[in-house]
């Protein structure tokens, strides 16, 4: 079993980045392999809402969306991280998300996710972090992805990576965060072993509220 932890901030190092090693520290405790992701600073495009990926199975844009999605599909399990700009996840990260879960889902591809738990963290100096949390949990339950939490909001506050690593009740909810998503993963786990399906997939309905 393996997570991806997603490093959503520009700095490599950061706070963002603090908290994802803090998480990664502890699945390895619990025997869950997982590997950090970084988005890096190379700019990504905002969705175009042009549909493209829905005819030819991939974004338009060539960036880092395309092959993220080829790598995140080996995956059973997500933590996406982001840092807080402007009371929201920061830019980047937005854009990047928005893209590939609507690529992911409009290109047939939507396995990537689809069942698989996810769970965000925030990092910030100070404030925004519950709607930067509440942004993001977005992503996994129009994807049909178990929300797993830790004991409080899953955030960290400081205005570098030392800060975040003196904020104690901070860094506990990622251990607690972390041992959540390793149990959710080993129940899957038995439930598979066990013959217990996934449940059954309907054709989705569009409804427009304006005919």
């Amino acid at each position: 079993m393996k997570v991806l932890l997603f490093n959503g901030s520009p700095h490599k190092q950061g706070c963002t980045y603090t908290a994802l090693c803090e998480i990664q520290n502890t699945l390895k405790e619990e025997g869950i392999d997982s590997e950090i992701y970084q988005i890096g600073i190379k700019p990504i495009g905002a969705c175009r809402a042009c549909y493209a990926c829905g005819k030819i199975g991939r974004c338009v844009i060539d960036d880092e969306v395309n092959p993220f999605l080829d790598y995140a599909k080996d995956f059973d399990g997500f933590i996406f991280g982001a840092p807080v700009h402007y009371a929201s996840a920061c830019g980047g990260a937005t854009a990047f998300l928005d893209r590939a879960f609507f690529t992911a889902f409009q290109s047939g591809r939507g396995e990537i996710f689809l069942h698989k738990p996810g769970a965000a963290i925030a990092s910030a100096r100070r404030a925004g972090t519950t709607a930067t949390l509440d942004q993001l949990n977005k992503y996994f339950t129009i994807t049909q992805m178990p929300v797993i939490s830790g004991r409080y909001w899953n955030m960290v506050h400081g205005a570098n990576a030392e800060e975040v690593k003196q904020d104690l009740e901070g860094m506990q909810n990622m251990r607690i965060l972390a041992r959540n998503m390793a149990w959710h993963l080993k129940c899957r786990e038995a439930a598979e072993k066990a013959g217990v399906q996934l449940p059954k997939q309907e054709e989705t309905v569009f409804t427009n509220f304006i005919r």
